[in-house]
């Protein structure tokens, strides 16, 4: 098991909450709710979901908005298999996003 030092922690937990209070519709909350399952997804995925929460957005924002999280956060992993990318919530980093999420 991974476990994150109280400093590493705490930056993780800073850049999740800024990251949220910029979220104005929801969309950020609702693809880092998704991740929480801790089930792999494509872009088209993460997309599909969305579309049937009701937000209006196209292919590229996704990808670009799921790009951005694994880079800026540093909270996702990334597999490329094919012509896709595969994200996934990694592990160490589950009980940090769940707190901030239940706190926001």
């Amino acid at each position: 098991m991974v476990r994150l030092s109280a400093d590493g922690n705490e930056k993780i937990k800073e850049r999740l909450t800024k990251y949220l209070t910029r979220d104005e519709n929801g969309i950020r909350r609702s693809v880092l709710k998704l991740f929480l399952t801790s089930k792999p997804y494509t872009t088209q995925e993460v997309f599909d979901h969305l579309i049937k929460e009701g937000f209006d957005v196209n292919y590229r924002g996704v990808s670009a908005m799921v790009g951005l999280m694994n880079t800026r956060l540093g909270i996702l992993r990334i597999d490329v298999k094919g012509d896709h990318n595969v994200y996934s919530l990694k592990f160490e980093y589950k009980n940090a996003l769940k707190l901030i999420m239940d706190n926001y």
